[in-house]
């Protein structure tokens, strides 16, 4: 893997890439939407199968934030094709949304979804991606375990709110345990902030206020 692999925070680097939908070039042409760009170890694989059904069973939702899905492995476009065919015959299942063919890895290795010296499967990797292309959120899972797309959904919803706020998410938010769906107000940097965020927010103390959303 290359010491300078995407990290959150980064730009995601500019890459043409061949798809089940043709050319695309990311991250430019998803400019203005949300991108989550996920890797799997292999088509015809049954983990793997199970997370694209779950990917285009919850597209609606995924589209009504405004954002994109777009798949990867390093597998070569055909197989992509055929095994987006056989799930849409064998499980009546449409995918809705492309997936890169990325068969010599390059794409997999500058993004760090191959992680190992001598892995040659990408990881299950997601990769959350803002309108202005940034790399916001990184989850990975091992071959063994299915993502959770409840998770994915809220890690982008609390994502956005947090951006259109200029607040942060509590663990588990909209369920946390100590404010519910309540969010947190970024810590004072002064004394003066410190003492007007008593004052205007529900507190713990001074470095932890919240409000309702």
């Amino acid at each position: 893997m290359p010491d300078n692999f995407v990290l959150i925070g980064d730009q995601l680097p500019q890459m043409k890439v061949q798809t089940t939908h043709g050319i695309r070039v990311i991250p430019d042409d998803y400019e203005g939407k949300w991108l989550i760009l996920f890797s799997h170890p292999g088509d015809f694989t049954p983990v793997c199968t199970t997370e694209f059904v779950s990917f285009a069973e919850n597209y609606p939702t995924f589209q009504k934030l405004n954002a994109d899905l777009l798949g990867l492995s390093v597998d070569q476009v055909q197989p992509h094709i055929e095994w987006v065919n056989w799930i849409k015959d064998n499980l009546g299942v449409t995918i809705p949304f492309p997936i890169i063919a990325d068969p010599l890895g390059n794409v997999a290795k500058r993004l760090g979804m191959i992680q190992t010296a001598t892995g040659t499967k990408t990881v299950r990797a997601v990769y959350y991606v803002d309108p202005t292309g940034k790399v916001r959120l990184i989850l990975y899972y091992p071959a063994e375990v299915g993502r959770n797309m409840e998770e994915i959904i809220r890690a982008l919803v609390a994502l956005q709110v947090a951006d259109a706020n200029k607040v942060a998410m509590p663990a588990n938010w909209p369920n946390n345990e100590l404010i519910q769906d309540q969010v947190i107000i970024p810590p004072a940097t002064d004394i003066y902030e410190a003492e007007e965020n008593a004052k205007l927010y529900n507190n713990y103390a001074w470095w932890f206020a919240y409000k309702p959303l």
